[in-house]
């Protein structure tokens, strides 16, 4: 069963998210990568003020390529979320409550998705011009100078995901390991 999330996340979601739960999400969302977390993670740090509130926000770390004529988005597929790795815990603790990538976290950012009631959603590799579809507006509301690596606010509607790690501690791919393991 697809279960249908609105954004930004709340609390009452989040308790009813499992690790494998497969959603579609709708609301406002936003794309940072390596670059702009760093910028991030450094504004936090020196009490400068952010290009958004983080508070119950969601991050989809991608890796955007330019708009055909007519279209909001190019190619909009998820990079590999361990770049993010060591600024996620510094954003959670800002009350960032979802990032969407591909690929495992770390152990600190596990444990910081579940100090801080929080979740990490998987978006297909490789079917970047499918999710593309899901984006209906995209601005560049930071950083400009970085490119492709800018802060973009993205408006979307039903943007498909799979929950891997939970607020409770839940983990997709360790279970998934645990399931077809021989021993």
């Amino acid at each position: 069963m697809v279960k249908k999330i609105s954004l930004p996340l709340t609390e009452a979601t989040l308790k009813d998210l499992k690790a494998g739960d497969n959603v579609l999400l709708t609301g406002v969302m936003y794309v940072g990568r390596d670059a702009a977390h760093k910028r991030l993670v450094e504004a936090l740090d020196q009490g400068k003020p952010l290009p958004f509130d983080f508070k119950g926000q969601t991050v989809y770390f991608m890796g955007p390529s330019p708009a055909r004529p007519g279209q909001v988005i190019g190619s909009a597929g998820p990079t590999t979320s361990g770049r993010m790795d060591s600024y996620s815990p510094r954003l959670l603790a800002a009350g960032l409550k979802g990032m969407i990538g591909k690929g495992m976290r770390s152990a600190a950012v596990k444990e910081a998705i579940k100090k801080y009631g929080a979740i990490y959603l998987a978006a297909i590799g490789g079917a970047g011009a499918l999710i593309s579809q899901s984006i209906k507006k995209s601005d560049v509301i930071a950083y400009p100078e970085l490119g492709a690596e800018a802060v973009l606010r993205l408006e979307v509607a039903d943007f498909p995901a799979t929950v891997i790690n939970d607020i409770y501690g839940g983990d997709l791919y360790q279970e998934g390991k645990a399931e077809y393991r021989v021993e």
